[in-house]
C-alpha cells in the first residue's frame, strides 16, 4: 500500500497549487480522505478531510474558503486545491486515509495508511 503525494512547489502569496495524493494497494472509496500539514519546527496540524462519498468535507479554519478537499475514486487519487496562499500556509503537506470514516482529525494511530510529504513553499 503506498499514498504517493506530489503537487507541492513553491508559490507566490496569492498563488494557488493543486496537490494530489495518488494511492495504490487500497482502494480509496473505503476510506475518508485526509490532508496534514507541517511547518518548520511546528506540530503537524489538521488541514482538512472529506468522507468516503464525498458528501462532506471539514476544514482547518485558517484554511476555510481558500482550500478544497476533493476525491476521484476512479482515479483512485485525492486532491487538495489550494488558492490565495499565504506564506504561513508553507509547509510540508501529508495525506492520510482512515476506514473509519470521520472527517474529523484523529490520533495519529487511528489512520490506516500515511503518504510522505509534498513541500509547499509560498513567497511573500
Amino acid at each position: 500500500v503506498q499514498l504517493q503525494a506530489s503537487g507541492g512547489g513553491l508559490v507566490q502569496a496569492g498563488g494557488s497549487l493543486r496537490l494530489s495524493c495518488a494511492a495504490s494497494g487500497l482502494s480509496i472509496r473505503t476510506y475518508a480522505l485526509h490532508w496534514f500539514r507541517q511547518a518548520p519546527g511546528k506540530e503537524r496540524l489538521f488541514v482538512a478531510a472529506i468522507s468516503k462519498s464525498g458528501a462532506t468535507t471539514n476544514y482547518a479554519d485558517s484554511v476555510k474558503g481558500r482550500f478544497t478537499i476533493s476525491r476521484d475514486n476512479a482515479k483512485n487519487t485525492f486532491y487538495l486545491q489550494m488558492s490565495s496562499l499565504k506564506p504561513e500556509d508553507a509547509a510540508v503537506y501529508t495525506c492520510a486515509v482512515t476506514y473509519s470514516g470521520a472527517v474529523v482529525p484523529l490520533a495519529r494511530i487511528d489512520y490506516n495508511y500515511w503518504g510522505q510529504g509534498t513541500l509547499v513553499t509560498v513567497s511573500s
